[in-house]
């Protein structure tokens, strides 16, 4: 009988390789973000300045967050020690600032202000970089008041340590509230949906972990499925690379990638809110079709996409031209409780702006449209338009499926 030891630990190194359940936290791990790297360093190198990082759920800042924790204890131009919390509704600027002076090895006492928070943190020998996640969950608007004059008092008097507060949002106001006067004291670092190449990236160290290769073409398919969203990329990897792993070779194909969808999509925690969202006692009814076109419509920068603009992608899916009131109930469902509310609405009558409430549901539609025949292969290049390219070569649609 073959003995299965060899191959559990490879299965085993596939998944600490590939962890869509959890943040990367090692710096040798972490891929791409340069740029938003580049900003923090910038912003911590100046005495006084403080940093604000927010982007929509899913795009990596809880892991951007943790390696620079590493990065600045490991730096050449100075040394920092760290503390990193999360935040939950039930916080306090209190509990806040327990938590992190306990991190920090002090001894918090009863009754903080924002005057003996600056004092302690003041003491600080090598200074902190300071992370304070999840801020977007913090309900208490007086505690993020006394945030923000923790952060004017610190700048004022110049402490060296320096904050980073870490949310969902689609601004530093929707992070912070309004507080302008800390504005000027607060570097505004967005975190947009990743690229194209810094998706592949995330593919090709997480198979260099595993002990396995990757054709560039299952590469930049998982990179296109994941829809800028690193949770994706790792949940595509993880599962063609324990497709691999079963059969014993050590090179992704693009079957394997084909082959990962369904498990990818079986277990998803966002499986019950994708399924309260097309639920119908009717068998003609549109609702996986309309979510689906809403998936794959044009989009701008944040996100938005118009009624008309899911015409094309649900003429395909449905095999036929559907004009705006056949579907404009549907839509009109998708905001409301009953249906998960995973859509959400700007704008006014006949100039209605829609999004996906959670960014983490718009590629796992997709993944399931694929996977339920409701879309195929062909059809998502066609409906995708043009590749963005990869240096050092150009990425071909019909390449990849």
């Amino acid at each position: 009988m073959t003995d299965p030891t060899p191959k559990i630990h490879r299965i085993a190194r596939v998944a600490q390789a590939f962890t869509p359940s959890a943040p990367v936290d090692r710096l040798s791990v972490f891929a791409g973000r340069f740029a938003q790297i580049q900003d923090v360093v910038s912003a911590v190198s100046q005495r006084g300045q403080h940093v604000g990082l927010y982007g929509e759920r899913g795009v990596g800042k809880t892991s951007l967050a943790n390696v620079l924790a590493e990065f600045f204890a490991d730096s050449e131009l100075s040394q920092y020690q760290s503390a990193l919390i999360n935040c939950n509704s039930d916080d306090t600027f209190e509990s806040i600032w327990e938590n992190i002076l306990r991190e920090l090895q002090l001894d918090p006492r009863a009754g903080l202000s924002p005057e003996d928070v600056r004092r302690a943190i003041a003491s600080l020998d090598p200074p902190a970089l300071i992370v304070i996640d999840e801020l977007d969950r913090l309900d208490d608007d007086a505690s993020l008041t006394l945030l923000a004059d923790t952060i004017k008092t610190l700048s004022d008097h110049h402490v060296p340590s320096t904050l980073v507060l870490v949310g969902v949002a689609r601004s530093i106001g929707d992070l912070i509230g309004e507080h302008e006067s800390i504005v000027r004291n607060v570097a505004q670092i967005e975190m947009p949906r990743m690229t194209l190449k810094e998706l592949c990236e995330v593919v090709e160290k997480g198979c260099e972990r595993a002990g396995l290769t990757g054709r560039s073409e299952a590469i930049d398919k998982i990179a296109l499925l994941s829809e800028g969203l690193p949770h994706y990329t790792h949940l595509l990897g993880l599962h063609a690379g324990q497709h691999v792993v079963q059969d014993d070779r050590s090179e992704v194909t693009l079957a394997d990638v084909n082959a990962a969808i369904p498990g990818a999509i079986r277990r998803h925690t966002i499986q019950s809110d994708y399924l309260k969202a097309i639920r119908s006692t009717q068998s003609t009814n549109l609702y996986r079709q309309v979510l689906l076109a809403c998936a794959l419509a044009p989009k701008n920068e944040l996100g938005y996409f118009t009624a008309g603009a899911i015409r094309d992608a649900l003429e395909v899916i449905a095999g036929r031209r559907l004009d705006i009131p056949a579907f404009a109930r549907h839509l009109k469902q998708f905001l409301q409780i009953e249906r998960g509310s995973v859509l959400q609405r700007e704008g006014e009558p006949r100039h209605y702006f829609y999004r996906f409430t959670d960014p983490i549901l718009q590629p796992y539609v997709i993944l399931n449209g694929l996977a339920e025949g409701l879309l195929t292969d062909g059809q998502l290049v066609d409906l995708q338009g043009e590749v963005p390219t990869r240096e050092p070569e150009t990425i071909r649609p019909q390449q990849l499926f």
